[in-house]
């Protein structure tokens, strides 16, 4: 099976598909994940390799990724991003009120129309009112995370290509690089609600379409939508990357790196934290809603999943999850550690599933969840139609986390796994 079903002209978004389901949890203590703000005095930008850094508004998570970032190899996507050396200056003024947009994307034009170059922005707050649209062979690279892209006060009077909001969109470029900067979606403070038009039509960090895309060290804090996502792409790499959701009451559907109808994907060495408020949902996804996802790697990540998600779903529709391994990751903090949910008339097959070496532990009582079971893996139930075979679940850990549990199907495998009680 391949890509070829997916609809990679249209938008991705939830359209017809079934509410999220919401399952059962228990309350135990979890670890919080702080924030470091400082302020920044008012600099002209430039983009050579000597500006001095000045100090942004930084965030950090306290929990750091399983696996070193020299283990954050690309290996199921290949995916190396742009490769051009080519400096393109950014001539702006940040940590001022003035919007940022223009300037920025003038010189990823620039630099695409030229066959490629890397965009450099110095640390400091940019304020984008618009939305950033990469194009082919060009590396967006920010100092760390104190370079912030923020969503302005005019964010929501215009929408991204395919109609949601997002702060940078890889737009169906190819061999693109987001790299070494924060972006905030000012969810916190805009008038953003669940009924806005297109909040999960695009995504804060989103990567669409095209091919051989990486998002490298970038911190997403105060989405209104899924934080990181790949929606109908190929040969992608998210690493070294983190989500905090802070925001209670205002949201749902907060995922954290959400991938749908995508293919030959990495996921590695992530801190996800979705629980700092209560409107954070599922810190890892893969989704089918108009294609297959397949051929997808999730390792070496943190994990804590919000109250209304779990730390990762296995989201089924209409198209089959395949060949995924999961493996080597940290799992904690919300109602389920890895589970599936079905949607649509929930006819997806769920086939070649690796889950090995996870730690998953300390689940918690969700907002929305009335107390009662939950499991460390449950993959199948919850209203499947289509077949689960193929799961090997293997020398996995669960300590305060409930059961271990896979449907019956064809070759569907639990070996050399620890369940533990108690205190972690």
């Amino acid at each position: 099976m391949g890509t070829a079903d997916i609809e990679l002209g249209l938008p991705m978004r939830r359209t017809g598909a079934q509410p999220r389901r919401r399952w059962t949890a228990l309350a135990v203590a979890a670890t919080v994940a702080s924030l470091a703000m400082a302020g920044a005095p008012v600099a002209t930008a430039t983009a050579t390799a000597t500006a001095t850094a000045t100090a942004g508004r930084a965030f950090s998570l306290s929990a750091a990724p399983t696996a070193t970032t020299a283990d954050a190899a690309c290996t199921k996507s290949g995916a190396t991003g742009s490769t051009a050396t080519r400096a393109y200056t950014v001539t702006t003024t940040v940590n001022d009120a003035g919007d940022d947009t223009s300037a920025i994307q003038n010189r990823i034009n620039a630099a695409g129309a030229a066959g490629g170059g890397v965009v450099k922005l110095v640390a400091g707050t940019y304020i984008i009112n618009g939305k950033l649209r990469m194009a082919n062979n060009v590396k967006l690279e920010g100092a760390g995370p104190a370079t912030i892209l923020k969503a302005g006060p005019d964010f929501l009077s215009a929408k991204g290509p395919y109609g949601g909001y997002p702060i940078v969109t890889t737009n169906y470029a190819t061999n693109t690089t987001i790299t070494n900067l924060t972006a905030d979606h000012s969810g916190n403070t805009l008038p953003a609600s669940n009924s806005l038009d297109g909040r999960l039509s695009e995504y804060v960090v989103d990567i669409r379409g095209g091919s051989n895309n990486l998002v490298d060290g970038v911190h997403v804090k105060n989405p209104f939508t899924y934080s990181i996502a790949a929606a109908g792409t190929t040969k992608f790499c998210v690493r070294n990357s983190s989500t905090v959701v802070v925001t209670s009451g205002k949201y749902d559907q907060l995922d954290g790196i959400h991938v749908m109808d995508s293919s030959f994907g990495d996921v590695i060495s992530n801190a996800i934290d979705q629980r700092v408020g209560t409107d954070g949902d599922d810190g890892l996804v893969a989704h089918t809603i108009d294609g297959t996802t397949h051929d997808i790697n999730y390792i070496g990540n943190t994990v804590r999943g919000g109250h209304r998600g779990s730390s990762m779903q296995l989201a089924v529709g209409n198209h089959s999850i395949y060949n995924l391994k999961v493996a080597d990751n940290e799992f904690y903090g919300a109602p389920y550690g890895i589970r599936t949910g079905y949607y649509d008339n929930r006819t997806g097959a769920v086939t070649g599933v690796i889950l090995s070496g996870n730690y998953i532990h300390d689940l918690e009582f969700g907002h929305v969840l009335p107390e009662g079971s939950y499991d460390a893996i449950h993959i199948g139930d919850f209203g499947a139609q289509g077949p689960i075979t193929n799961v090997v679940a293997t020398d996995n850990r669960a300590c305060a986390a409930g059961d271990i549990h896979l449907a019956p199907g064809t070759s569907n495998v639990k070996r050399n796994n620890t369940i533990q009680t108690g205190t972690c």
